[in-house]
Parts: C-alpha cells; sequence; structure tokens
C-alpha cells in the first residue's frame, strides 16, 4: 500500500523506521522523498488506519492513495 507523507527529509525517515520495522505484519517499506508525495510504500498486513497512527506517533502525517 502507498501513502502520501509529509516526511521531508532521511532524518524523518530514521525517525519512523524503528517504529515501521519494530511492527512483524511489515514484511518491508520503502521511501520516495524525491516524489512530490513523499510517498511510503509498506509491504504487509498492516492496516491504512495502523500505518496512520505510526507515523502520527512519531509527528508526521500519511495518507492512503492508490
Amino acid at each position: 500500500m502507498k501513502y502520501k507523507t509529509n516526511l521531508k527529509c532521511a532524518g524523518c525517515v530514521a525517525k519512523i523506521a524503528p517504529l515501521l520495522d519494530a511492527q512483524p505484519q511489515v514484511e518491508k517499506w520503502e521511501t520516495d522523498l524525491e516524489s512530490p508525495d513523499k510517498v511510503l510504500t509498506v509491504h504487509g498486513s498492516l492496516s491504512p488506519e495502523q500505518v496512520k497512527a505510526l507515523l502520527q506517533q512519531a509527528g508526521f502525517k500519511a495518507e492512503a492513495v492508490q
């Protein structure tokens, strides 16, 4: 599932990494900071609500996109 985020830099990615890495339902994830929407792609069985909640814990926003 892909998410539009407000991540800005590698430092932002470093803040969310421990949260995503700690989730057993996440098989892998990646960010595209070059895209205008700062797309986060999460592979696994987390629901969009769960991903959104994890990013909120780190102070970021996520919105599921198709």
